[in-house]
């Protein structure tokens, strides 16, 4: 392997030495060539264990698509051999692919989940590349995969690539941890042998003041605010009057572990709710200061009409509150007098004269928000000149496909378009050539996210940045925040750079290893399930995992054992939407030995408003009426250890191979009678064999008068009118 149509420079050629020697992280500023030094690495371990592969993980198809193409350009691996991995081609079709790879670019979920079902072979590759390596923290797939590839693979060698680490010692020692680092190669734009690559890079600053209308709005925000916080310093749970929404959540969660922890306390609760609406007054102030009138409209209209219907207590306090309904009075007539907010003001003049000046000058402009995105993507296009187009990812209905995402980018790299309004989706490492002017609708209080955004611009040329602030404001905060992480990040990492101590790598297989080879416990489970920690943890555990769409249960241990597994979210939620009887009846329908783990330290009776005898009324029904046991687990890697556990008993040395039934067994004639007479309002499992047992057929009960039905045992007069009324029924 061979590189082609570049010449590197002598800071790449400087950093490649410690990626041939080290597992290493490379900290580079946007625009000065990760990929090409990656590329770099890549050809030296190819060359060095010819038999090896290549494996560069990135965190978007969009992304992931860019990096194979500048490895086609750049190396003379034949197109073939440098493969694209992606959610959407078939795993049959990516087994195939494998066989030939030499160079495979993926998502790091994708290449997890064909690790898991055995496709991938992490034994196979000399270096693995983390594109975007800070988010290789928690439980993001990153930290798995490293893992897992530093105990399998012959010649491990990991490369951590990004522009931004971290902002606190903790979270970059922490990234280190998990990718197994080394080394830590770190340049910025004032290293000498970075300079003469970095261009030119002018930030500018608009200030401007929040209108007088605007503060009259915010005023009744800031005492509906201090109502909320005051009733919670009543309570001596917090002696001060303000906090930051960090501060908040960390409150909060600090509230709900004494309720998880059994802590029946009228004021805790009551803090609790309290505090979720200040959190909402917070996010209201934050968008009428920083985006305007229109967004923060929206969001408590929203509010308001959520209240009607719900029976969140902090939505409906909220709907009822004095000051936030003048607030939404107040706004109302903003919009009515189409006052917009002066950083919308100066953008347009902004954008308006400096395509005046360069119609082919590209510009980005970065905005929080999607809704406020799609508003300033229609004010810029009345502007002569400006051909706009929002930017955003796939977390909605409305959002871009990212095939869709890619055209956008073609589009603006050519003359179609001129100005991106973009979300965070276009802060993290797309190539977007030659970009002029980027322009932050607000700051944000993240120094990863504020590099970022810088980063789109001065790439190949010089650029400028302006960052629109809305004077003592939220703006103002956020900005001076961002400034002191970013600062403090440079800090920790020449510090970290310096005395760089992690814990030693694993040492490597041996032959000794492998001297008793004994075939391995095999697990069944939910393609659903594919990402979760359990699945993970049981890989990491030996244990042969095979993921399919499974119509009965989370994971088959045989041929007699299945396992639901429930978070106590998710079971609460089960019961409310009633899923979880039809998933017990299949249950116990098809396996002779069901269980239900529910996983989660959680207090199951007070996460959700639901009766407390409700919750043991299906309890009792799963334990006595099913006769289905279940079980708690702490976590998910305490439900992985479990079923290991369970495996390890059902699959002794004479049933290693059970067949694996996907679909659900077929229901006998009284399965589907109870299943037609439960869909009648108000009858559940109980009743439904009442019925059936009172009046012998399905026939017979749609016909019954309501006298009939209410002789029932345990129906009761309003039961049996609803189902008269529904029999009876027109359909229209």
């Amino acid at each position: 392997m061979e590189i082609k149509n570049f010449t590197p420079r002598l800071y790449q050629e400087t950093i490649l030495d410690s990626c041939s020697k080290k597992n290493t992280l490379v900290v580079l500023p946007t625009g000065l060539g990760k990929t090409k030094l990656a590329i770099l690495v890549a050809v030296k371990r190819a060359n060095q264990f010819p038999s090896t592969k290549i494996l560069f993980l990135t965190p978007t198809k969009p992304l992931a698509a860019q990096i194979k193409k500048e490895f086609q350009s750049c190396t003379d691996v034949l197109p073939e051999e440098i493969v694209l991995f992606t959610g959407e081609l078939e795993p049959e079709k990516r087994a195939v692919m494998i066989g030939k790879a030499k160079v495979i670019i993926s998502t790091p979920q994708t290449v997890s989940n064909d690790v898991v079902n055995g496709r991938i072979n992490l034994e196979d590759f000399s270096l693995l590349v983390l594109d975007e390596a800070h988010r290789c923290m928690k439980d993001y797939a990153y930290t798995w995969l490293c893992k897992n590839y530093m105990k399998k693979a012959r010649y491990p060698r990991i490369i951590g690539l990004t522009a931004s680490p971290g902002a606190d010692t903790k979270t970059i020692t922490d990234l280190c941890k998990n990718a197994f680092i080394e080394e830590i190669e770190i340049r910025t734009d004032q290293d000498p042998d970075v300079k003469p690559y970095v261009q030119e890079l002018r930030v500018e600053w608009i200030k401007v003041d929040l209108p007088g209308e605007f503060k009259e709005v915010q005023n009744f925000l800031h005492l509906a605010y201090k109502e909320k916080i005051g009733a919670v310093k009543s309570f001596g749970i917090v002696n001060k009057s303000e906090f930051s929404k960090k501060e908040l959540l960390s409150l909060m969660a600090s509230l709900q572990g004494r309720l998880a922890r059994g802590e029946r306390d009228f004021q805790v609760m009551r803090a609790i709710s309290l505090l979720a609406e200040v959190l909402k007054i917070e996010h209201a102030i934050e968008l009428l200061e920083t985006q305007g009138a229109e967004a923060m409209h929206t969001y408590v209209e929203k509010l308001f009409y959520e209240a009607e219907k719900t029976k969140v207590k902090a939505v409906k306090n909220l709907a009822k509150d004095l000051n936030m309904r003048s607030a939404l009075v107040q706004v109302k007539h903003l919009l009515e007098k189409k006052i917009e907010h002066p950083k919308l003001t100066a953008l347009k003049k902004v954008v308006g004269e400096e395509i005046k000046k360069n119609p082919n000058l590209k510009i980005i402009v970065f905005n929080q928000y999607r809704e406020s995105g799609r508003m300033i993507e229609g004010e810029l296009n009345k502007i002569e000149g400006v051909k706009a187009k929002v930017f955003v990812g796939q977390a909605k209905e409305t959002g871009l496909s990212q095939k869709e995402q890619l055209v956008l980018i073609e589009e603006f790299s050519g003359n179609l378009m001129n100005c991106i309004v973009s979300t965070s989706i276009g802060e993290e490492g797309l190539d977007i050539p030659k970009v002029d002017l980027v322009i932050f609708f607000e700051p944000i209080p993240s120094a990863i996210r504020s590099i970022q955004r810088r980063g789109r611009t001065a790439r190949t040329e010089k650029g400028r940045v302006i960052i629109l602030m809305t004077k003592n404001t939220r703006d103002e905060a956020y900005h001076w925040v961002a400034f002191h992480k970013e600062r403090n990040m440079y800090r920790v990492l020449d510090e970290l750079k310096k005395k760089l101590t992690l814990p030693a790598l694993e040492s490597q297989p041996t032959l000794a290893d492998y001297t008793t080879i004994e075939e391995p416990l095999k697990v069944y489970a939910d393609s659903r399930e594919a990402n979760s920690i359990v699945i993970k943890e049981l890989v990491n555990q030996g244990i042969k995992v095979t993921t399919k769409v499974l119509d009965v249960a989370d994971y088959i241990i045989s041929d007699k054992v299945a396992i639901e597994r429930k978070t106590v979210g998710d079971f609460l939620a089960s019961m409310i939407d009633k899923r979880l009887l039809q998933q017990l009846k299949d249950l116990r329908s098809n396996f002779e030995k069901p269980l239900i783990i529910l996983e989660g330290e959680e207090d199951i009776y007070s996460l959700r408003k639901i009766h407390p005898n409700a919750i043991r009324g299906m309890l009792a029904t799963i334990t006595v009426s099913y006769a289905i046991p279940m079980v708690r687990t702490q976590n998910g890697i305490d439900t992985a250890l479990l079923i290991k556990a369970i495996a390890k008993r059902e699959q002794d040395t004479s049933v290693k191979e059970f067949s694996l039934r996907v679909e659900r067994k077929p229901l006998t004639t009284r399965e589907q009678q109870e299943f037609v007479v439960e869909s009648f309002p108000g009858v559940g499992p109980v009743i439904a064999k009442s019925l059936l047992k009172e009046l012998k057929s399905v026939r017979v009960i749609v016909n019954a008068s309501e006298e009939e039905l209410k002789r029932v045992e345990n129906l009761g007069e309003k039961k049996a009118r609803e189902i008269k009324e529904l029999v009876d029924a027109i359909y229209d």
